[in-house]
């Protein structure tokens, strides 16, 4: 017969046994454990060095685009300018006509009366000037650049015709603050009645 002893004995040994299984687990979880940590932590400083490098290399990227948006909107305004100075544009003006005159009025903002000229035909007039682009007031020791130019440069011509005839030796022509007032009084040529034989 098996004694009290004896078990317990057993039950002890198998305790204790049991007791080293579990501290033997308990040694591997807490060393894959450890591992595993330190296989994040390792991960998680990559990771953070690969977004640190992204965002770094996202500014850079952003900074040359703004830097090259910048030069192509520079390259097409300096474009844009040159090709206002070798086209001819047209002078904005009000015409109006009464039975005997027609009157036009040219705006000319900024030209002084020297730098007009008008030159008129049987039946057309002519009216010619350049306007001088803004940037071009400033000293180059300023280093202005143009952001925004939308007022008219260059030459300008506007040729007007009309459908009467003008009296050539009677057009008068004034200029007062921009704009050039000009008078054309038609050519008024009585008609003679012929007599039939």
């Amino acid at each position: 017969m098996v004694s009290t002893d004896d078990i317990e004995t057993k039950i002890s040994d198998k305790k204790e046994e049991f007791d080293e299984k579990v501290e033997d687990v308990k040694d591997e979880f807490d060393e894959k454990k450890e591992e595993a940590k330190e296989t994040f932590e390792e991960k998680k400083e990559k990771g953070k060095n690969i977004a640190d490098n992204v965002m770094s290399d996202l500014s850079k990227t952003i900074d040359e685009f703004k830097e090259n948006l910048k030069n192509m909107q520079k390259s097409a305004d300096q474009r844009y300018q040159d090709y206002k100075k070798t086209t001819v544009q047209t002078l904005d003006i009000d015409l109006v006509e009464t039975k005997e005159t027609y009157f036009i009025r040219a705006a000319v903002p900024g030209v002084s009366k020297k730098d007009i000229l008008i030159e008129a035909g049987d039946n057309d007039i002519t009216i010619e000037t350049t306007f001088v682009p803004y940037i071009e007031q400033f000293d180059e020791e300023d280093e202005a650049e143009v952001i925004v130019s939308a007022i008219k440069s260059g030459r300008c011509v506007k040729t007007v015709r009309f459908e009467n005839s003008i009296d050539i030796e009677n057009i008068k022509a004034k200029f007062r603050n921009g704009t050039v007032i000009i008078t054309l009084p038609k050519l008024i040529i009585p008609k003679h009645k012929v007599k039939v034989e």
